[in-house]
């Protein structure tokens, strides 16, 4: 087996410990095993191969890392996930919200949630509502003019 593919072997691990991991760490290295795959395939003595390995490896570690995990953050931080992307959301009213007999439901993508209308007001059964607001599993809403 050639030295370079020595360094591709050792690459393509680091890509699937990567993967398994995702911490965007262990890649820094899979792209410095790159290089000095690139290196030993043009001929460079095992010296050099390790120089560019470390040099590389550290400089993404570095500079490229913090660049991806900041992009990675701001992305996650703009998706809604869970109970949090009911908020906005439309629903009809499975069960009559009366806040004098302290009761309502809405349904929403085939569940059904507990719910108060947002001024107190009567929503009959099979109106549209909108969520405005979830406190633990009690959805606030409002009526929409059908």
């Amino acid at each position: 087996m050639e030295v370079y593919q020595i360094w591709l072997l050792v690459a393509i691990i680091l890509v699937i410990l990567e993967i398994a991991t995702a911490g965007f760490g262990v890649i820094c290295f899979a792209i410095g095993a790159g290089f000095a795959a690139f290196i030993a395939g043009l001929g460079g003595n095992l010296t050099w191969q390790i120089i560019v390995f470390a040099a590389v490896s550290l400089l993404t570690f570095i500079f490229l890392r913090p660049v991806v995990i900041r992009f990675l953050e701001k992305r996650s931080k703009d998706v809604k996930t869970n109970a949090d992307a009911l908020v906005g959301r439309k629903g009809i009213v499975s069960e009559r919200i009366d806040a004098a007999q302290h009761s309502g439901r809405v349904a929403i993508d085939g569940d059904d949630w507990k719910a108060v209308s947002e001024d107190g007001s009567v929503i009959e059964k099979g109106q549209t509502v909108e969520i405005v607001k979830l406190d633990s599993i009690i959805l606030t809403v409002k009526s929409i003019n059908n």
